[in-house]
């Protein structure tokens, strides 16, 4: 029996990509919901217009946004067995997502996580504060908890089940790491896949601005030093 996938898409006023994105998206996913994050452009329309399932939050966080569709499914009446979490930005391939859901499917792996592959990387496609937040937060998780995360790359695929079972409850930018770092804790499967990137459609919210990229290095760090004394 094939497994019933969901996407989540947070989305912040991306409507120029946001087609793009659910165009992209392979046929066997059985929903797409686009969570518009206080958008005051064109997003939820286009989203609408492309077959996705549209919810607003008008907090604003990556958190409160991967959420707030969290909500939706356990509201919904059908199954689900997979989540996918994917940016709407159209950096990530989202025809990679069969490349993402694959271990799980195939090898009974909790939570993949596409890991954005420097080899395969579009030039100038991440900051210097990214690279170096990423590398940073990745070795002090090896160094913690001997974890072999490379990315806190946000496509990613996780059981709902598993989902489920880490109780969530970041609402801005540790969402990412706070998953991973639960994944470590409660000993469930995960690996990496390797995936492409390329520049995102407009201009970031998060490493876009000085403040954005500072509040999401805190939060990152302060979700590892959290679990690190627990």
């Amino acid at each position: 029996m094939n497994p019933i996938i969901k996407v989540i898409i947070p989305a912040y006023n991306e409507q120029d990509s946001i087609g793009h994105v659910l165009k992209d998206i392979p046929k066997l996913v059985k929903e797409v919901i686009v969570v518009s994050n206080g958008s005051t452009d064109r997003t939820e329309e286009i989203a609408f217009e492309g077959g996705a399932t549209v919810l607003k939050e008008e907090r604003k966080g990556y958190g409160y946004a991967c959420l707030k569709g969290m909500d939706y499914i356990a509201s919904s009446k059908d199954s689900t067995d997979i989540v996918v979490f994917l940016d709407g930005d159209y950096s990530d391939y989202p025809e990679q997502l069969t490349e993402i859901i694959g271990p799980i499917i195939e090898n009974d792996y909790d939570m993949v996580i596409g890991a954005r592959d420097k080899r395969f990387r579009e030039s100038g496609s991440m900051t210097t504060p990214q690279i170096f937040g990423n590398w940073l937060a990745t070795t002090l998780m090896k160094l913690f908890f001997g974890a072999q995360f490379t990315d806190l790359g946000p496509f990613r695929a996780i059981k709902y089940k598993s989902l489920l079972a880490l109780e969530m409850e970041d609402k801005t930018y540790g969402w990412t790491v706070e998953m991973q770092l639960k994944v470590i804790k409660r000993k469930m499967k995960y690996i990496e896949v390797p995936v492409k990137y390329r520049n995102r459609i407009g201009v970031s919210k998060v490493s876009g601005t000085v403040k954005g990229a500072i509040f999401a290095g805190v939060k990152i760090l302060s979700w590892i030093f959290k679990y690190s004394f627990k």
